[in-house]
């Protein structure tokens, strides 16, 4: 099987997973309770005045109907404005998704590299002292939920310390240094909440490695240690590391609704949760997609890669 054999059906694979996300989302915001028009005038309004509201959003047309205009609209990036507001969704979305992306990018650049050296370091001598510690720091960081560590290093260096701000309030005359305070907190809850998951798989497929004939034959003939993970065992090593790491990349994006929404961060995922609040639907659609959409690119990435970095799973047996 080609290469590109490979990539088309991975591509229609990711698609039709997108198409059946579209419908989860679309019906679970059409299951909430209450209704939009409601939602939007309060319980005093009319019903005649009630009638106008959904005549105007479409929402009285057949729910296949309005299940198509909403995906074709969205694939167009056509979002619509929020209910509450009347606000374009678009415009906000871009203002938020950039602060997202922010977070998530510096939590990326910090956590994967540092995970890739600790499992290394894990991985060196199997059942020393630094693999003990490391393996039990990783299980511990396992066991604690992302809201919870976010809550504990606001405890300690926000309020009891005062070295660092509790909430991620953002201005425009913010400076570089500004940024950074503001960061440390929610990067490092992120960092903790995926950084335990890329330790233990990076100690393990370089272990798996290690244990292979052709590497065993390489330290009889007394090459170096280093040398050996670094030119042999961490390239042949690389396809689970980097399914792993994408699957955390793609939790990731998920889980900064938690920790912009404890420490009140501008983005996306407060951004949702505020909509869900408000009942704004149009806003819970479009942010629920976008989601859906990293997680499954993100995922669909990882195995194309895998593919890519292990040439010997082009071909069937």
């Amino acid at each position: 099987m080609s290469i590109f054999e490979i990539l088309g059906q991975r591509l229609i694979i990711g698609l039709g997973t997108l198409l059946f996300v579209s419908v989860l989302v679309f019906l679970g915001t059409e299951i909430l309770p209450g209704d939009v028009a409601h939602a939007i005038l309060g319980q005093g309004a009319t019903p005649e005045l009630v009638e106008q509201v959904r005549e105007r959003l479409g929402l009285n047309e057949p729910l296949h109907v309005r299940y198509f205009v909403w995906l074709t609209n969205f694939v167009s990036g056509d979002f619509g404005t929020s209910l509450a507001n009347g606000a374009d969704i678009g415009t906000e979305i871009g203002r938020r998704a950039s602060n997202t992306i922010l977070l998530a990018l510096s939590t990326a650049l910090i956590s994967v590299p540092l995970a890739v050296a600790l499992g290394l370091m894990a991985a060196v001598k199997p059942g020393g002292m630094v693999d003990r510690t490391i393996t039990s720091a990783s299980l511990a960081l396992i066991s604690f939920p992302d809201f919870l560590v976010a809550v504990v290093l606001v405890t300690i260096f926000a309020i009891k310390l005062r070295w660092l701000p509790a909430i991620a309030s953002i201005r425009p005359s913010y400076e570089l240094l500004d940024w950074v305070r503001i960061l440390i907190l929610p990067v490092t809850a992120l960092s903790f909440t995926i950084l335990a998951h890329m330790v233990r798989m990076t100690r393990s497929a370089v272990l798996n490695v290690l244990a292979s004939p052709a590497i065993e034959m390489a330290i009889l003939k007394g090459v170096p240690r280093k040398r050996l993970l670094l030119r042999h065992a961490l390239p042949n090593a690389l396809g689970p590391i980097i399914n792993v790491v994408a699957l955390n990349l793609a939790y990731l994006i998920s889980g900064v609704v938690v920790i912009e929404t404890l420490f009140n961060f501008p983005g996306l995922g407060r951004y949702m949760v505020e909509a869900v609040t408000n009942r704004d639907v149009p806003i819970v659609q479009t942010c629920a997609m976008i989601f859906c959409s990293f997680y499954v690119v993100l995922n669909m990435s990882a195995d194309i890669l895998s593919i890519l970095a292990n040439p010997r799973v082009r071909y069937k047996k």
